[in-house]
């Protein structure tokens, strides 16, 4: 094992590229513990800071897992998650069959208190005001994959089962339309990155250096009300958002020099 002193790439890039590629062959398995910082140093003549780096960048691309007072361990697949917030309401206004199979929600906490800022202003709440959040954490097998908080106005909620802890035998929206008897009919999706917050990284079980993506779900009524505010974060380097949709086809009459361009 070696690296091009002379090359323009990094010493640590040119590390992270050949363990890379050990790992993409299979000569660590998912779950199989690397060798040590000061080992590998020793293998390619570097300092222990550079395969730092190196760790660093490989465990931000997902592929590696470090666990204080054990090491570093190939951290297996991708999950590719469908997880766009439609995906919630299913084919027929209930559980994903798939997403019901692979993953299960636990609720950490019910109760009242102060949104962040762009769940105020979805909500049109005054400063220092508050709401319900029903908090969660999603689990596919024994890893962690999301933290979720659901955001709900407390008069919707008062004196009945969404400001309980408790869950239920069916989508939450579900229970909001029926205690509160206004539908869902459409929704807003924002997706953005950035770093973790302290409680994230630790409920998620990643370092507070690993980027997340966080969709925030905005779900309306008929009069275009916000009925509850959804929150989803995600590890980044292990997620992959998929929608598949329709390409519509070709409109009949429009002129062929502005085949793009249609008047309603």
């Amino acid at each position: 094992m070696s690296i091009n002193p002379g090359a323009a790439e990094f010493p640590h890039r040119q590390i992270a590229a050949q363990l890379r590629a050990r790992i993409h062959r299979g000569e660590w398995a998912p779950g199989e513990r690397l060798p040590s910082i000061p080992a590998i140093a020793e293998m390619y003549g570097v300092a222990k800071q550079t395969v730092q780096r190196t760790i660093d960048q490989l465990r931000v691309e997902g592929l590696l897992i470090t666990k204080p007072g054990s090491g570093t361990y190939v951290r297996g697949t991708k999950r590719r998650l469908n997880r766009l917030s439609r995906g919630r309401y299913g084919g027929q206004r209930g559980y994903h069959a798939d997403l019901a199979a692979r993953y299960r929600q636990h609720l950490i906490s019910v109760g009242p208190a102060a949104p962040p800022a762009e769940v105020a202003e979805a909500f049109g709440l005054s400063p220092g005001g508050e709401l319900l959040a029903r908090r969660h954490l999603v689990r596919t097998g024994d890893a962690p994959v999301e933290v979720g908080v659901s955001w709900l106005r407390p008069a919707d909620a008062a004196g009945n089962a969404l400001e309980r802890h408790e869950t239920f035998g069916r989508p939450l929206y579900q229970e909001v339309e029926e205690i509160t008897g206004r539908r869902y009919t459409t929704a807003t999706d924002h997706l953005s990155a950035r770093l973790p917050t302290r409680e994230e990284a630790e409920l998620l079980q990643i370092r507070p250096d690993t980027p997340v993506l966080v969709l925030l779900h905005v779900a309306y009524d008929s009069d275009h009300r916000p009925i509850e505010v959804a929150q989803a974060t995600w590890p980044g380097p292990m997620t992959t958002l998929t929608e598949e949709y329709r390409v519509p086809g070709e409109r009949p009459g429009l002129p062929d020099d502005e085949p793009g361009l249609a008047l309603a």
